[in-house]
């Protein structure tokens, strides 16, 4: 099983849609690994696992733990981490930061929110040897709701300068978040390196989604998510039935106790 290089994505750029999921654990990285290019250990951990409202909250160490125990069960997948809500201010506090994430975990890339504005701390964490992937357009850990991104001239305007500065710095990929599908278009075809769609519309040369949503863990339920199966149903289903066999004394049976 051969491992998924920086290289390898980059080269799917018009040629291969590359497929990715966030991932928070182990046992979950062992499943999205079979059939993901990428994985990424998401901020989004806040809201999904820890009940944030936002993801501002989320600490470095929290995603170093999330990183460190999908890497245990990522063997092919390039694993991407996000880095958390300004442990990315300047190039110096990035740059300690991201080393740290990698060294810590063992993980391929860091990824960071922002265009322009932080396209010389991508620069500076590439020419330091740390791989980076963007994220341009709706920026979680910047926004209070989720609205699409690029409906007037001037967003789109922005947007558009943010995804080529942050191509011109390096980044080996870039997400796009919650834009009118046009835009999206436009940046894959002006860029040159993949983008990821999340709410970005089929011309990405990727998509990510967050696993929870997709397979309906969680009760988040954005257009731009399609819905692939009922697991939260199954869990509940299974907790009432152990709950009645234990009350009805059908657990544990023969088979679930230790004789000699």
């Amino acid at each position: 099983m051969k491992k998924i290089s920086i290289q390898t994505i980059r080269e799917k750029k018009n040629k291969q849609p590359i497929t990715c999921l966030t991932s928070y654990s182990k046992t979950i990285a062992e499943i999205v690994d079979k059939y993901c290019d990428i994985i990424l250990v998401g901020d989004s951990v806040g809201m999904v696992l820890y009940g944030m409202k936002n993801t501002k909250k989320v600490t470095l160490n929290t995603m170093i733990a999330h990183a460190k125990s999908v890497r245990l069960g990522a063997k092919r997948s390039l694993v991407v981490v996000d880095m958390p809500f300004k442990t990315y201010n300047s190039k110096r506090v990035a740059y300690k930061n991201a080393k740290k994430i990698i060294k810590m975990t063992k993980c391929d890339a860091v990824k960071l929110e922002g265009g322009s504005n932080i396209s010389g701390i991508v620069r500076y964490l590439v020419n330091k040897g740390i791989n980076v992937m963007g994220h341009v357009g709706l920026l979680p850990q910047y926004v209070s709701s989720y609205k699409i991104r690029g409906k007037s001239i001037n967003q789109k305007k922005n947007i558009l300068s943010d995804a080529v500065a942050l191509s011109n710095s390096g980044a080996f990929a870039i997400v796009i978040e919650c834009v009118v599908e046009s835009l999206a278009k436009k940046i894959t075809h002006m860029v040159s390196v993949p983008t990821i769609g999340i709410g970005a519309s089929k011309h990405c040369d990727g998509q990510i989604l967050v696993i929870d949503d997709m397979i309906g863990l969680s009760d988040f339920r954005p257009r731009f998510v399609r819905q692939y199966s009922k697991v939260k149903k199954v869990i509940e289903d299974s907790v009432r039935s152990y709950s009645r066999d234990v009350k009805q004394k059908r657990f544990p049976s023969f088979h679930n106790v230790y004789r000699y």
